[in-house]
């Protein structure tokens, strides 16, 4: 492979890997501090060994996130130099903010709540978390703005003598279209994920409970009916997260097609264009995607998909294509079929599964019921991975529908790589990045697998949390919580 194959598959191996934590922190942070404000209003031990328990689980992810977030900022300077100098300007900007706004109230606000616990007023304690969960919010935002102006670049100017792009107006950038419906579609995904682990970790422990009830949690009669609420929110989080994705994701596909029609055309491999358009849920092609063999279609639905109208009329990959070379010149101006394709479909089934086994969750949890089933223990740890394996598709989809172009419309990705990297200095940190990634992936595994599975921890342990703080408190050593 040449210097842009090499780049783009680690470029692609990184942010994936990266992305497998982001959903996770985005939705955790949110769950714990809802678990700490009803054991607030509550005061009941039960929601206070959730939150501790889940709140355990957010900060081995977050940590471990961090670490695989930093080789991000570098591949830009190493393998993506020009990309960087022609659209750093207006690209930066909003990665800049969510390293000096975002980033600054996660890191910050995460670290007094860690050690906050019995040294700060309670309801400062409780305000930390939540300052937490809305620095994931800003964190995503600032980070889809940036990935946005890739997919549809706006507020900016061509500097003709400079050679670069400058930002003109940064609100352009922070409004633009494709980042309204990216957003709130990205929320209700990693909502899905963070349910799906509290689901599967409470479903695991009320299996196991119900099954060797001399084994499980020892010593902690209440850990069941803690368990079961756990579970229950977890699956109603997966839901409402799926509905959400649904419904974002609607919008998402007509503001896609609005502005990168040939994205739309990759994802169904149509190559002629009509009207009204099928959409298929499952074809058998050639190995290039330029034919199918065998299809199941739903009639007019791509054209919903895309237009609103049943009726609706979707440009094909050729007469795109056509037009493409008429306003760019010459050039195959087409995506990979088969990976469009595929991860399009793959993407919807993985979070449709997710919501079914959620539903079951709730249904074989009614009334007091737990299931002792070995296919309730193998949907429990299949849940959580599901929308994983979504989220990781849909950015694949995403960054593989846009191509060949790096920033839509302005500048192709073969442009953007560093002139001076070789093939063979990017091979070195590919496979060097990729061992470090594949050793940090296995111990976030082991680590949240670890202390998942000992259950609820002992709160008597923790001291009290005062109400004001005391004269000497100055003088006592910091408690840490976990």
């Amino acid at each position: 492979m040449d210097v842009l194959d090499l780049a783009r598959w680690q470029f692609g191996i990184t942010t994936v890997v990266h992305f497998f934590f982001v959903p996770f922190t985005i939705s955790m942070a949110f769950l714990v501090a809802i678990m700490q404000s009803v054991w607030m209003r509550t005061k009941s031990e039960r929601w206070l060994r959730l939150t501790k328990f889940f709140g355990k689980l957010l900060l081995i992810n977050l940590a471990v996130g961090v670490v695989t977030g930093l080789v991000q900022e570098f591949q830009f300077g190493m393998n993506w130099s020009d990309f960087s100098r022609f659209v750093g300007d207006v690209f930066g900007a909003p990665l800049a903010m969510e390293a000096l706004l975002a980033f600054y109230l996660e890191s910050v606000f995460v670290g007094v709540w860690i050690f906050g616990w019995g040294r700060i007023p309670p309801k400062i304690h409780l305000a930390t978390i939540w300052i937490t969960a809305f620095g994931t919010l800003l964190s995503a935002y600032f980070i889809l703005a940036a990935n946005s102006f890739m997919q549809h670049p706006v507020g900016y100017e061509i500097n003709e003598e400079a050679g670069r792009a400058e930002l003109t107006d940064i609100w352009a950038v922070l409004t633009n279209k494709v980042l309204l419906v990216t957003f709130p579609h990205t929320i209700f995904a990693a909502f899905m994920v963070g349910g799906g682990v509290v689901a599967a970790v409470a479903m695991w422990h009320l299996v196991r409970g119900a099954r060797n009830p001399e084994e499980a949690a020892p010593g902690k009669p209440s850990d069941q009916g803690a368990f079961r609420t756990a579970l229950r929110i977890g699956a109603v989080t997966v839901l409402v997260g799926g509905i959400g994705v649904a419904v974002s994701g609607d919008f998402q596909g007509k503001v896609m097609t609005e502005v990168q029609p040939m994205k739309m055309a990759a994802a169904e491999a149509l190559y002629e264009t009509q009207q009204p358009a099928p959409f298929s849920l499952f074809t058998i092609g050639t190995l290039d995607g330029s034919k199918a063999i065998y299809s199941i279609e739903v009639p007019r639905l791509l054209s919903f998909l895309a237009t609103g109208s049943f009726d609706g009329k979707v440009e094909g990959i050729n007469d795109l294509q056509a037009q493409y070379e008429e306003e760019f010149g010459p050039g195959d101006y087409s995506p990979n079929i088969p990976v469009t394709y595929w991860t399009f479909r793959m993407m919807i089934t993985m979070g449709g599964l997710a919501g079914l086994i959620a539903l079951w969750q709730l249904w074989a949890t009614r009334r007091g019921r737990v299931p002792t089933s070995p296919w309730a223990l193998r949907a429990a740890a299949v849940l959580p991975v599901l929308p994983l394996a979504g989220n990781a598709l849909g950015w694949i989809f995403t960054e593989m529908g846009r191509q060949p172009w790096l920033v839509f419309g302005l500048m192709p990705t073969a442009s953007g790589v560093s002139p001076s990297t070789t093939a063979r200095t990017v091979f070195i940190s590919l496979a060097a990045f990729t061992v470090l990634y594949a050793g940090l992936t296995w111990l976030w595994v082991h680590l949240l697998v670890k202390h998942a599975r000992p259950g609820l921890p002992d709160v008597a342990a923790v001291p009290a949390v005062p109400d004001e703080p005391d004269a000497d408190d100055a003088d006592k050593p910091l408690s840490f919580a976990y």
